[in-house]
């Protein structure tokens, strides 16, 4: 038997093994976001798993109508922090969607745009280049004499909302790059690795530096391995399981050059990923230790920072701060605390709660680019607790979530600026506004 089949088919039993967990009580239904839009029970968590035993069981067939159920779930995994059996839900969508790649059931136009995303995002190489094209779209006034037109409205849904994702690129973000190494300020307390990311290091270049200040500050020598790429988050969430381990494999590789305290990363949806290699690896003999060991040093920045007592001067920073909840920091990671803690620390700052904040935005990997409709109404959702909270700067952890969020307030004519917790503690510890 391939290795390929070898994998889809261990973790497919493992899939069909895990849905006897769920006892049906409906817990899950409230906090779903695509039960909360439509009321319907194939779309919880409760009615995919129906979905999943039917397929199991043989007793439904694949069918572009099934597969649609597993495409609307955001894999926010709300349902398995509610859930009082511990349903490992996150787990069973991930199976099945693998099971659901491996079937041909996509229509042409979403089979395509699904390869250029996976052909774009988690190369980070490909993604300089298309910063380089998006700055120049942006600098000529193309995009403002398109918008103005109203050009993009008569363009597909999908495409015209891709493009109002779009944040303001310049010419750093086609430049920025990361030192090899930075050395701890003062006594080393410990000797620490950095995940890059792909959408973080060319659009949000700011935040690894913000990351690489704070670290040093707080007396850490910090390595970011040359050569590092996509850590496979992306891909696993989507079903591409073969991709997503063989990006895992790399990146497990080339952080295992180094002798590290533990391997840290500032984006949620990358930190759940890396955690999960360990599970991902458990029935491969090769990778198996290796990949445990990885998971075991894998850390959120905030979650390790929060760890540390502070060795840097906070100065006081006069802002009403609302911290967003990423849900694979949330939900998949189970750091809450930790960033709260960290804002909490920062003299002057005022720290706010979103109503509601255990709703996702809607952004959930790829999912606002190949479910725009449902990720539309997701994400006003959440902006209308965004600015219900009253807050004069957001605080998000995770790339995919600014995007989002700041794509709806621009539609609506606000104005909220929105830095990574690390960042505003950057500042704190500079001296400077944020």
């Amino acid at each position: 038997m391939s290795s390929q089949t070898t994998e889809g088919h261990t973790q497919a039993t493992a899939g069909r093994s895990l849905l006897d967990d769920c006892v049906h009580c409906g817990f899950c239904l409230p906090v779903c976001p695509t039960y909360q839009s439509w009321g319907e029970e194939m779309d919880s968590p409760r009615g995919r798993i129906d979905l999943m035993r039917g397929l199991a069981e043989g007793k439904i067939a694949w069918s572009p109508k099934v597969a649609a159920h597993f495409d609307r779930c955001l894999g926010c995994m709300a349902c398995v922090t509610a859930c009082p059996s511990g349903v490992k839900y996150d787990q069973l969508i991930e199976h099945t969607r693998a099971d659901l790649e491996r079937q041909d059931l996509r229509s042409p136009q979403d089979r395509l745009q699904r390869e250029l995303i996976f052909a774009l995002f988690p190369h980070p190489a490909r993604l300089r280049l298309m910063a380089a094209g998006l700055w120049l779209y942006q600098k000529s006034g193309l995009q403002r004499l398109a918008r103005a037109s109203g050009l993009w409205r008569h363009l597909p849904a999908r495409l015209s909302r891709m493009e109002a994702l779009l944040p303001d690129v310049s010419a750093r973000n086609v430049a920025a790059r990361l030192p090899r190494r930075v050395a701890a300020r003062g006594q080393r307390r410990a000797r620490v690795a950095l995940l890059a990311g792909c959408v973080q290091r060319v659009f949000f270049p700011e935040v690894n530096e913000a990351t690489l200040a704070v670290l040093a500050a707080e007396g850490c020598e910090v390595i970011v391995p040359e050569g590092q790429g996509c850590c496979g988050a992306l891909s696993i969430h989507a079903g591409r399981e073969q991709e997503a381990m063989e990006l895992a494999r790399q990146t497990i590789r080339i952080f295992e050059e180094d002798p590290v305290d533990a391997i840290l990363v500032n984006a949620a949806g990358c930190g759940s990923n890396l955690k999960d290699y360990g599970r991902l690896f458990a029935q491969d003999p090769e990778w198996a230790g290796r990949a445990a060991a990885f998971s075991a040093r894998a850390r959120d920045v905030s979650e390790f920072l929060a760890g540390l007592s502070p060795a840097a001067v906070r100065h006081p920073l006069r802002r009403r701060v609302a911290y967003h909840d990423a849900c694979h920091l949330a939900h998949a990671q189970r750091v809450r605390a930790e960033p709260r803690r960290l804002l909490a620390s920062i003299p002057g700052l005022e720290l706010v709660e979103i109503p509601d904040g255990d709703q996702c935005c809607g952004s959930a990997g790829i999912y606002n680019l190949v479910e725009p409709e449902s990720s539309e109404e997701i994400g006003e959702r959440k902006v209308d607790n965004v600015l219900a909270a009253g807050a004069d700067l957001l605080a998000s952890a995770n790339p995919g979530c600014t995007l989002q969020i700041q794509k709806i307030l621009r539609a609506r004519g606000r104005d909220l600026p929105a830095a990574h917790p690390i960042e505003i503690l950057a500042a704190s510890i500079s001296g400077r506004e944020v």
